[in-house]
């Protein structure tokens, strides 16, 4: 406890107290005291980005490596709006962090100061919560609290705006203990009769299916083992949304990977034709269930989440069952233990999956000297597997091959942004991660297009000397805008060319990385093996073949039985332009 302490001050040990030891920001006039007081402490490590939209990005790939909630501190006006689209992607994904906003002095609120803008009306709708403080003694509760917000229930981004007066503002400061908020209390514990009920509908099920998502990442460690362990028990097959990946090892024989637009042919196919859907932290995207009217429409549905609202959003369901749910399938193992359950004889259900599965929906082979996207992805994998790279990625094409041909087998290695489809959160989130964990391989699966949109922080990764790697996988084009343009545009590729591309090699050997370029098939294996020998940050740019379509793929508004698979004739394309595709 201190008493006449400045608020920057505060909200220095603030942080300090609440254990954070990395913050991601970029000064500028409204937060310099701020920037004073992190200046004249130790403990706090400050990463100075070059954009803060970045800053947020890094924040939230550190927050999902870590476990630990990311920490953004960034300035009034223009500092505000640029992390608003971080702070939306934070939004979408569940991701924990809190974002610090400098505002102008407390009696110029509301006058069109400079560098002012009303940074809590912007937030608003963007953010799990925010705040104006403006009375240095509520910084300290204030803090606390957004802490405890951010990182209960469904995890999500906090804003607290904080004018400059504030902070130099002087009060006392104590350290609260046990932090609560007066109304929201989430709910961790599902109700048990709802519980007992899910057990005897999953044992009475003869085609079930686990639908699985990101809150079973957020919910920890111990809950990606749970999902094991029921999936044994129960012998259902497992898949997962793109947040998802790696609750399951990705080659479990009962994993059928992802689902949705451009998941596998046996998941979605299951998904149509179960007799029970078990959603277990994940939302019914639109990316995920394709028609609503034509989802799953045999089920009977049973949907977790630790977020009220979510349940009967967008599907109505069968049985909706309120709590974290780590809490809820460990509750689930225990009643079906307790009744002596036993899973009905799905042999019928895993013959049908087998067939599905023949479809090998995946198949590419590497042939012509065009270097194909989907091969180098895969050839990446094999020869980083061992060392269990955590993955970030940039949003486009080389996202969805990524999630196809990268095996996840554990949770928080994998990246990327799924609710908002950021271009341009891979390179940050990347260094986020790598300051999570300083000895871990981290590799960036970008397109040339993604990359440039914060292409900046080559530079923070060099100022820091944190070893990351960019993998480009370069072919010319805003690949699926291109692609999108194709099936539904006449191939009118209206302004999806990447023309004027930088030498991408000179320009990492400018912010003193190394470049490397991958021309063909027969450069694949070298590159990547120099990348990997490289101690420091490495950019490679991996020329692919140009007009590679990602598949399989559901068409937007179509059913999940109306995939297109690759070789498939291609709605919207004669039988030379398929031909072209690859």
């Amino acid at each position: 406890m201190r008493s006449d302490m400045t608020g920057a001050e505060i909200v220095v040990q603030a942080l300090t107290d609440l254990g954070v030891e990395v913050i991601f920001g970029y000064p500028g006039g409204a937060v310099l005291p701020i920037y004073d007081a992190l200046f004249q402490q130790g403990r706090i490590r400050h990463i100075l980005v070059r954009h803060e939209q970045a800053a947020v990005h890094a924040a939230e790939g550190y927050a999902r490596a870590s476990g630990k909630p990311g920490v953004v501190l960034v300035t009034s006006g223009p500092g505000a709006t640029n992390a608003v689209t971080g702070i939306t992607d934070a939004m979408m994904d569940s991701i924990p962090i809190v974002v610090l906003t400098g505002q102008v002095a407390t009696h110029l609120i509301g006058t069109d100061a400079f560098q002012e803008c009303d940074t809590i009306g912007i937030t608003r709708h963007c953010s799990k919560h925010n705040y104006l403080v403006k009375d240095a003694a509520r910084l300290g509760p204030v803090l606390h609290e957004a802490f405890y917000i951010a990182s209960s229930g469904r995890p999500g981004p906090v804003v607290i705006d904080i004018p400059k007066d504030i902070q130099i503002q002087r009060a006392r400061y104590e350290r609260p203990g046990t932090v609560t908020h007066k109304t929201y209390k989430p709910q961790l514990k599902g109700d048990r009769a709802a519980i007992e009920a899910a057990v005897e509908m999953l044992a009475a099920a003869e085609r079930p299916i686990l639908y699985t998502g990101g809150g079973i990442i957020n919910s920890g460690p111990v809950a990606s083992q749970l999902l094991r362990e029921l999936a044994k028990l129960t012998g259902a097959p497992v898949t997962s949304t793109l947040m998802g990946l790696g609750t399951m090892p990705h080659e479990h024989p009962q994993f059928l990977g992802m689902l949705g637009m451009h998941g596998s042919y046996e998941a979605n196919m299951a998904m149509n034709r179960a007799d029970l859907m078990v959603c277990l932290g994940a939302r019914f995207d639109d990316r995920v269930t394709g028609r609503l009217d034509a989802f799953s429409p045999n089920s009977k549905k049973i949907h977790v989440d630790i977020d009220r609202s979510s349940i009967n959003k967008t599907v109505r369901v069968d049985l909706g069952i309120v709590g974290d749910v780590g809490s809820v399938i460990e509750d689930m193992i225990k009643v079906w233990r307790a009744r002596g359950r036993r899973a009905v004889d799905l042999g019928g259900w895993w013959r049908d999956i087998a067939a599905w599965r023949a479809r090998d929906c995946f198949r590419v082979e590497q042939t012509g000297p065009a270097l194909l996207p989907q091969h180098a992805i895969r050839t990446l994998y094999a020869a980083t597997r061992d060392r269990k790279p955590i993955i970030t990625t940039e949003v486009g094409q080389h996202q969805m091959w990524a999630a196809q041909f990268f095996g996840f087998d554990a949770p928080n290695k994998w990246l990327t942004s799924g609710g908002l489809g950021t271009m341009g959160y891979g390179l940050p989130a990347a260094i986020g991660a790598q300051l999570a964990h300083p000895g871990a391989l981290c590799i960036d699966i970008a397109g040339e297009a993604s990359i440039q949109m914060n292409i900046q922080e080559l530079g923070t990764a060099t100022q820091y000397r944190l070893p990351v790697k960019i993998f480009v996988v370069n072919n010319e084009y805003m690949g699926m805008v291109r692609q999108w343009q194709e099936l539904n545009h006449g191939s009118r590729y209206a302004e999806s060319y990447s023309d004027s591309l930088p030498d991408f090699v000179k320009l990492a050997e400018a912010y003193g990385w190394k470049g490397i370029v991958i021309e063909g098939p027969d450069d694949l294996d070298a590159g990547i093996a120099a990348m990997l020998a490289h101690d420091g940050p490495v950019l490679v740019d991996c020329r692919v073949a140009k007009l590679a379509n990602c598949f399989p793929m559901i068409p937007s508004g179509a059913a999940h039985t109306d995939m297109i698979l690759e070789g498939d004739s291609v709605p919207g394309t004669t039988d030379e332009d398929a031909q072209a595709l690859v």
